[in-house]
């Protein structure tokens, strides 16, 4: 897929550093951008790419075709949507090991 910015270059994942979740979460600013739309937030970033692990990248509008809320009143839910996204999508690497 042709990106807007190199998926592991500054914009992208801080040269693999940064993958998942704070791709996401480093688009936003918590103090201003609340209530924050979810459309707004497709329309703006939807086309750039989220380094899921070493070998998987998406769009961040593929991450929002399972989420199911339409606003966000605050950084936790915001936080929470998305990560029952990722599960959802299979697109979250890391398992839970229950005793």
């Amino acid at each position: 897929m042709e990106w807007p910015h190199d998926p592991d270059g500054e914009e992208g994942s801080e040269g693999r550093r940064k993958y998942g979740h704070a791709i996401l979460a480093k688009k936003i600013d918590e103090a201003e951008d609340f209530p924050l739309s979810a459309e707004e937030y497709v329309s703006a970033y939807g086309d750039h790419p989220v380094r899921i692990d070493y070998e998987t990248v998406v769009s961040v509008a593929d991450i929002f075709d399972h989420v199911d809320e339409s606003e966000f009143a605050d950084f936790p839910e915001f936080h929470r949507a998305l990560g029952e996204a990722l599960r959802e999508a299979d697109l979250w690497p890391y398992r839970l090991q229950h005793a």
